[in-house]
């Protein structure tokens, strides 16, 4: 039987709230002995903060976890990532967008996939001239996925979840898609892909708010000739008002909770998933 490797990967743009707990608990326990492994996924360099950090070091070992030495940060891999985006270029499956994200929302009647407004594609049939154009412009611009190409090249995909079973790979709800923009190297979609190979992970854990996420990134194995692994994406904790628990909407802290007296047991008691 092969050695399950999960990861529990936090984004530093904030303290670790209590569906952190859960979810840092949750893959732990599902290496079942295996590797367990902390990434932290700081390629948003305009948000992230070296002090949480070391905030996410310090809570997850108040809680008792334990991960294998060798913590993998996103910053300091962009050249991996540029490689991911270098091979999809030879394979003609990137094209240049100019349009700003308001751009995109005020076009009327655009249909949404997971990720917001789908791009409609005006900036897929530029001429190379007109690109370059704007490119020499100094014209910021973001790097899209040919979509329905690269289902083309790829092939019909699948996928297993340890809860929903095996899923027929659906990418093209994303439509044409963002995997580099020129304040972030790479997209969350094409650095966690890259992350969980380099890794070795052969069980993503996750909330089940990524499920749909996971189609685009079989997707993306495929293409970067990566390895496969399973899912298990799990339930969110919710809070009194029913809503999902988010650092936006200021749900209590590991560290506030920790001040106010709780032991790591308790709040490992009260981050389990529902059911």
């Amino acid at each position: 039987m092969s050695i399950v490797t999960t990861r529990f990967a936090p984004s530093p743009t904030g303290l670790l709230h209590l569906g952190h707990a859960a979810s840092a608990c949750f893959a732990a326990e599902q290496a079942n002995g295996g590797r367990f492994l902390l990434r932290i996924e700081d390629i948003d360099q305009g948000r992230c903060r070296d002090e949480f950090v070391e905030a996410i070091f310090d809570d997850l070992a108040w809680l008792g976890l334990s991960w294998e030495a060798g913590v993998r940060r996103q910053s300091l891999h962009f050249d991996e990532y540029a490689q991911a985006l270098d091979k999809l270029t030879a394979l003609g499956l990137l094209y240049p967008c100019f349009c700003t994200r308001a751009d995109i929302k005020e076009m009327a009647g655009a249909p949404h996939g997971p990720d917001g407004p789908i791009y409609p594609g005006l900036c897929r049939h530029l001429s190379e001239e007109e690109r370059e154009a704007r490119r020499a412009s100094g014209r910021p611009f973001a790097l899209r996925l040919k979509m329905d190409e690269a289902i083309r090249i790829a092939g019909p995909l699948r996928w297993e979840d340890l809860s929903a079973g095996v899923q027929e790979a659906r990418p093209d709800v994303f439509g044409d898609v963002v995997l580099a923009r020129k304040d972030t190297p790479a997209s969350y979609h094409l650095a966690v892909t890259c992350d969980d190979a380099k890794q070795g992970v052969t069980l993503v854990t996750r909330g089940v708010d990524l499920f749909p996420a996971s189609h685009l990134h079989r997707l993306l194995q495929a293409l970067l000739g990566l390895p496969v692994p399973r899912w298990h994406h799990h339930p969110l904790l919710a809070g009194p008002d029913g809503k999902r628990l988010a650092k936006r909407d200021g749900a209590p802290s590991i560290r506030s909770l920790r001040e106010k007296g709780l032991s790591p047991e308790e709040v490992r008691a009260s981050a389990l998933f529902p059911g």
